[in-house]
């Protein structure tokens, strides 16, 4: 039974681990980071200096053998998280998982599965845009009908810059998981099919991509989504979607920031990363699925869960296959689900 503040592992102290922490040390209210899990020595004690409280350990199996977490964060790689997930779930902990739920459906549908068999909802999935203000706001518009019925939404995610280590499948993988993730959300519909599209190569493209491409999704209740998925256009990170409805438009996310008019110019200035353009969106996300842990270990409810489900990863999961399959064959390609299962509903 909790008694005092939830008791966090964080599982991997990568870039995004290190943020979490950070996070939850200085901003969440009702958590401490009590494991940092990282099997990098190094890398797991410069963590460690941003979280005073917390024990460090190898592995997540360590972790829970000592008993020093109540619930866990992963933010390791996507292709680590499936060990984690299963190894946590197994132990009953409440889970807030970073995008992707696991690297393929497959993996994805094991976890589906393990949480399934252990009859409690305890995994949530971070895609972090649901908490976004701004597309909170959007998807209330939408539901509403005051602008009439939603037509279709065009959305835009566009990088800088990308590392070299940024391969083509991580257009689809990495980048376009969340506009799967959060386009229905906003329409209310599911995936059919996908379909990629790809445009004139911008000479700024790392040697070994190439994009920018055009993602067109389709949904089941007529609703097409596109998105112009760009990872080389330096100025700047950014990421806007516009609602086109019966009766009008809406747009998020572009313009951001300062507006200024001065020597006979118009200037925005952007984001320069994801960490400052989804900051609110992040710590309304940590500190939801925070409350929502809280609750659930002092039986005041019965998931830990205020977020996407591991369902809704799985989903996307599936969506991501096709996507990739989609980036070197012409026209659309199917999205199967299967039903969702009563768990779920």
């Amino acid at each position: 039974m909790l008694t005092s503040a939830l008791r966090v592992g964080v599982v991997g102290a990568g870039a995004m681990g290190f943020d979490h922490i950070k996070r939850l040390s200085g901003t969440i209210t009702g958590a401490v980071v009590s494991a940092v899990i990282e099997p990098d020595e190094d890398r797991r004690d410069i963590a460690l200096a941003h979280a005073p409280e917390a024990q460090g350990f190898a592995s997540v199996d360590e972790a829970i053998a000592a008993g020093a977490l109540d619930a866990a964060l992963i933010a390791t790689p996507g292709q680590f998280h499936e060990a984690g997930l299963l190894t946590c779930l197994q132990a009953g902990l409440p889970i807030l998982c970073e995008k992707p739920l696991t690297k393929d459906p497959e993996s994805s549908w094991r976890v589906v599965e393990a949480e399934i068999a252990g009859g409690k909802k305890l995994v949530q999935v971070g895609f972090m845009r649901r908490f976004d203000p701004e597309y909170e706001q959007l998807r209330e518009l939408i539901a509403s009908g005051r602008v009439g019925e939603l037509l279709m939404i065009h959305a835009v995610h566009r990088n800088p810059s990308v590392p070299d280590s940024y391969d083509q499948p991580m257009l689809i993988n990495d980048s376009v998981v969340h506009e799967f993730d959060v386009g229905p959300w906003l329409a209310g519909g599911s995936v059919t099919s996908v379909e990629v599209r790809h445009g004139r190569r911008n000479p700024n493209t790392p040697a070994h991509l190439k994009e920018p491409i055009l993602v067109l999704m389709e949904l089941d209740n007529g609703v097409l989504i596109d998105v112009e998925m760009n990872v080389s256009v330096r100025f700047g990170y950014q990421v806007a979607t516009e609602a086109v409805m019966a009766d009008g438009i809406a747009r998020i996310g572009q313009p951001s920031g300062l507006q200024v008019w001065q020597n006979a110019t118009f200037s925005i200035p952007e984001h320069a990363d994801f960490t400052t353009r989804f900051t609110q969106a992040y710590d309304r996300q940590v500190q939801a699925w925070v409350t929502a842990a809280r609750r659930f270990l002092t039986g005041e409810a019965a998931e830990a869960v205020a977020g996407p489900s591991a369902w809704d990863g799985y989903r996307v999961a599936v969506c991501c296959a096709a996507g990739v399959t989609a980036l070197d064959r012409s026209g659309p390609v199917p999205v199967e689900l299967p039903p969702v299962p009563e768990f779920y509903r």
